[in-house]
């Protein structure tokens, strides 16, 4: 929480609660007079944060992309930190109903938010094979989608594609080679899952949301865990943190030009031996930062 600068009467939102965590170690630095506001999309996370009493703490069922909407009903105009953790939460990829890991068996769900949206099954049952291959080389960078997808659709034909397993097993069928230490069907649970959540689209919409809610010396917190994230994150604090473009041929003083809205604080941070020893899933993690500026 040191790179959210924490204030004692400060007023923060946790954009990806989970099961807490980031929370918790925020109202540790709260004082009396401060707020947290949570949000998260997957009703079991919602359902655990209602077990809170902290009266400085509220939960909202939201995705990040609500941001705004959730500030509107806490009657919240600015905010001094915003922190998300983004991707799937340990308590999600443990849990077998849930379909994200093919290292348990289990349905073929894959969505956060379970009361909507089609499951990656219903969507791997109905889309065109051409579909099926564009998402897993997107979102997954896998060079065998071509392969991967017709296997899906072989699969699917013959009634073979109900679960994680089955998924798991067809695509690593379909791929020859595979980086060392890493399961075939990595990357096409990571497409499928990014592709359901709609992810990608998701992000860039909560990243804006946050930037204008910061109050000046307010700071937005990012923890991704992929290089699609990343760069998203990465193209959104470097275009706030540069002056607005001014038209070409426009004659304009350097002391009347448009201040960035942003400034990055430090460079990425990604753990250390230590931290992906105690927590092994953290070893893909990069922290970026930024701080909004007084206008």
């Amino acid at each position: 929480m040191l790179a959210l600068n924490v204030k004692d009467d400060g007023v923060y939102v946790d954009c990806t609660f989970g099961r807490g965590g980031h929370s918790r170690a925020l109202l540790e630095r709260l004082g009396s007079t401060g707020r947290l506001v949570a949000l998260d999309r997957d009703p079991q996370a919602v359902l655990a944060a209602r077990g809170w009493t902290d009266p400085r703490f509220h939960i909202h069922h939201a995705s990040f992309s609500r941001l705004s909407e959730v500030l509107r009903i806490e009657a919240l105009q600015r905010v001094d930190g915003v922190l998300m953790d983004l991707g799937i939460s340990s308590p999600q990829l443990d849990e077998p109903a849930r379909g994200f890991s093919f290292r348990l068996e289990g349905p073929l769900d894959m969505r956060m938010d379970t009361s909507r949206g089609i499951t990656a099954e219903q969507w791997l049952q109905a889309a065109p094979e051409d579909h099926i291959k564009e998402v897993i080389r997107t979102y997954g960078e896998e060079r065998f989608a071509g392969p991967i997808a017709r296997a899906i659709v072989a699969a699917r034909s013959r009634g073979a594609l109900h679960t994680t397993r089955q998924l798991a097993q067809i695509v690593g069928e379909a791929v020859r080679t595979r980086e060392p230490h890493q399961d075939p069907a990595t990357r096409t649970f990571q497409a499928v899952r990014i592709f359901v959540n709609q992810e990608l689209e998701e992000l860039p919409l909560g990243l804006a949301q946050a930037v204008e809610a910061l109050a000046p010396g307010g700071r937005l917190a990012v923890i991704s865990f992929h290089s699609l994230e990343d760069r998203i994150v990465k193209r959104v604090l470097r275009s706030e943190s540069q002056p607005p473009p001014v038209p070409r041929g426009l004659a304009v003083r350097e002391s009347d030009r448009p201040r960035p809205r942003l400034r990055l604080v430090g460079k990425p941070v990604r753990p250390g031996p230590e931290e992906i020893r105690a927590n092994p899933r953290s070893r893909a993690a990069t922290l970026r930062v930024a701080e909004r500026l007084a206008a």
